[in-house]
């Protein structure tokens, strides 16, 4: 049976709760982990700022590939974490083939904050946007 501990208000199994203190046995995260990790505390009801703030200052997850701050825009979205917003705003700017879910999240918590992130983006890119995705984004937002 795994002991668990809380760690940042939410349990963990003490391996994962050393893996998020940066243990240096591995000091190096490979994107394939942080993913993991993410995806891991993505299923989280809840996550506090300080949980959010960490992890992006410990892994600079905003300079991280695709992947990686896909995961950390939907850690964003969910936890309502306000203060990486612009994350979430670069993001739908640089990836947009990617962003298409994302637009999808902030659209259906209807959170204004969130739809009028979605709304602003969709504006200043869809002139760039391949066609299909311009027209999904544009069937969710409008």
């Amino acid at each position: 049976m795994l002991k668990c501990i809380s760690v940042s208000g939410f349990m963990m199994t003490k391996g994962l709760a050393l893996a998020l203190r940066g243990c240096c046995l591995f000091p190096q995260v490979l994107p394939d982990q942080l993913v993991l990790l993410l995806e891991f505390l993505l299923e989280e009801e809840s996550l506090s700022v300080g949980t959010l703030r960490w992890l992006e200052g410990r892994y600079c997850l905003c300079e991280q590939d695709a992947e990686v701050r896909h995961r950390w825009c939907e850690l964003i979205v969910k936890h309502k974490h306000t203060a990486a917003y612009k994350d979430v705003e670069q993001f739908l700017k640089t990836d947009q083939a990617m962003g298409v879910y994302l637009y999808g999240e902030l659209m259906v918590h209807e959170d204004a904050r969130q739809q009028g992130l979605a709304k602003s983006c969709f504006r200043s890119v869809h002139e760039e946007m391949d066609p299909t995705s311009k027209k999904v984004v544009e069937e969710m937002i409008l």
